[in-house]
């Protein structure tokens, strides 16, 4: 059987169509997960780091109250004293554990243990079940064996000793016994810097986690190991603390990523691990860092992570590569149609043709002959056009949920201005809208004049007040789409978007230099304070982010030698 051109040209262009469409498809769905694996990699680490420093922030607090209670006139009385103290004095102290304990939830026990007699302790309220109980009498114990207590007699006035984390298995310490428990612990220190006492909180660390983890998504793992990787807190409650039942469940054996943090090899890093059991997989993506606890000189750290499972990970890009499916299912039907049609149309100015050639081979008769296409073609362009336009609708929408998910605020803490990273990727995105469209952009680097002599004459406050006041000035004179940017100490950058003549630059660095030339007032203090300013031009000096900052640096260090409070272009920045 032979088949015509009709039906070998649509076949052709079917298939080319189903094709094209196909790919594209695959390659949309291809980049769109890797952003969003991406874009959940930064959120996780983002997640641990947060936990970390509201951790840090929970352990610090009970150090302050440590303090607190270290600093009670009724504190240095009990300590002090070379025989028993009174009773009353003893009571009214427990009365304020007993209130402190009230108060917070996560502390098991709080102690005053005496820098003499074995380390016995003076006055001890233990939290009971619902209830609280003091310790009197008898059942006072001597600790002094215990690291808490013989290193924190070590410490000077207001430090604080944080003992590791393990089991508490002291002898009647009621609602902590057998329970993972912290105690931190502080000298009371008398006027002739001579260590009196100890006051020592014993903090439950199930309590603490657990309320810090309260906000965090169900589906998110914790994980918390000690600094020789032994699992403190695991999703699975069996594998922590396993050195207690005389075994060893390393975090590293599960997350072998996770040695480097160990080793002091990195301080954040990202790992994997199937944690699933009985056969069934269970793929986790993990966000690690090394977090400091209690003294520099101590060394003491714990490795925190943050798990997430990878199947909620991939749970958005299901959605995605069904919609993919049906894209490109529903543009190939389309293209199948548009290629019958357009064989046809395109074979009957063919035939066209060959009658009339036919006709003047035996007529001698000219014909009219097809001489311009018409819509048929047009037709099948559009419907493509159609079909990428959706696509890059879609893609908008993938890329607009990513920068949701993703958005992590990179600000300067000081000004409030975007850092050198959101600048950097700024600039990155608007090098590539200036391709697209043709037009051009500046880089302005600013540096401060006599920004030193601030400092030094009236203090480092003034001089932050200084920089606030600088970014906001920097601001004003700018467009809102612009971006000003601080790079750190008294460096500042702007980047002026669809700048397309160099004489627009000059002139907001112009004015730039004009703003500044009236004196600047801070704390009633009144100062000069110039501008060196560089600009860099795209896409004339630079074909990228990093070399166009460095042309603006080059232009501004002429400045600088130049005397300053002015501006140079990186252009003419070489010539004398």
């Amino acid at each position: 059987m032979q088949f015509g051109i009709r039906f070998r040209l649509g076949l052709l262009l079917a298939a080319f169509g189903v094709l094209a469409t196909g790919l594209t498809g695959l390659y949309s769905y291809q980049q769109s997960r890797a952003l969003l694996e991406r874009a959940a990699e930064r959120d996780l680490l983002t997640a641990t780091q947060v936990f970390g420093r509201r951790l840090s922030t929970v352990v610090h607090g009970i150090g302050d109250d440590v303090r607190w209670l270290g600093q009670l006139q009724l504190t240095h009385a009990i300590g002090a004293s070379d025989s028993p103290p009174p009773e009353t004095s003893k009571a009214a102290l427990a009365d304020i554990f007993q209130a402190m304990l009230h108060a917070n939830p996560e502390y098991f026990q709080i102690r005053l243990i005496s820098a003499e007699q074995h380390g016995l302790e003076l006055v001890r309220v233990d939290r009971d079940g619902p209830g609280q109980v003091r310790v009197s009498g008898d059942a006072l114990q001597e600790k002094s064996h215990f690291p808490y207590v013989f290193r924190g007699l070590q410490l000077r006035r207001g430090e604080v000793f944080l003992s590791k984390i393990g089991i508490d298995h002291e002898l009647g310490s009621h609602a902590a016994l057998s329970q993972p428990t912290m105690h931190v612990s502080g000298p009371v220190v008398g006027t002739d810097d001579k260590t009196l006492a100890l006051v020592v909180i014993s903090v439950d660390v199930n309590r603490v986690f657990g309320e810090l983890k309260a906000d965090l998504p169900g589906y998110l793992k914790l994980f918390l190991s000690n600094e020789w990787g032994d699992f403190l807190i695991h999703p699975d409650p069996s594998q922590a603390f396993g050195f207690d039942q005389g075994r060893r469940v390393l975090i590293q054996d599960s997350f072998a990523e996770v040695h480097r943090l160990l080793q002091g090899g990195a301080q954040q890093l990202l790992a994997r691990a199937d944690l699933g059991q009985g056969g069934e997989p269970n793929p986790l993506l993990g966000a690690f860092i090394r977090l400091p606890l209690g003294r520099e000189v101590d060394r003491s750290f714990v490795v925190l992570g943050i798990a997430e499972p990878l199947s909620e990970i991939v749970a958005s890009t299901r959605i995605l590569g069904r919609t993919t499916v049906q894209i490109v299912l529903a543009f190939s039907a389309v293209a199948i149609v548009l290629a019958a049609f357009a064989s046809r149309l395109l074979t009957r100015p063919l035939k066209q043709m060959t009658r009339e050639v036919k006709r003047f081979s035996s007529e001698h008769v000219v014909g009219e002959l097809p001489t311009q296409r018409r819509d048929e073609i047009g037709e099948l362009a559009r419907g493509f056009d159609e079909m990428q336009l959706r696509i890059k609708s879609y893609m908008a929408e993938i890329d607009a949920s990513r920068n949701h998910l993703a958005h992590v605020a990179r600000h300067d803490t000081l000004t409030g201005l975007p850092n050198r990273a959101v600048f950097v990727d700024r600039l990155e995105h608007a090098i590539l809208s200036a391709r697209r469209t043709g037009r051009g952009l500046a880089v302005l680097f600013i540096d401060l004049d006599r920004f030193k002599d601030v400092n030094d004459r009236f203090g480092h406050a003034a001089g932050d007040k200084t920089l606030v006041r600088v970014a906001q000035l920097l601001k004003s004179a700018v467009r809102e789409v612009d971006t000003v940017a601080r790079l750190g100490g008294d460096e500042f950058v702007i980047l002026l978007e669809s700048m397309d003549q160099e004489h627009d630059a000059r002139h907001v660095a112009q004015t730039l230099i004009d703003r500044f030339a009236e004196q600047m007032r801070v704390n009633n203090q009144s100062f000069d304070l110039g501008l060196s300013i560089g600009i860099s031009v795209y896409p004339r000096d630079a074909g990228d982010a990093n070399e166009l900052l460095q042309c603006a640096d080059e232009a501004m260090y002429l400045s600088k030698h130049r005397a300053g409070n002015r501006y140079s272009v990186f252009e003419t920045a070489g010539k004398p």
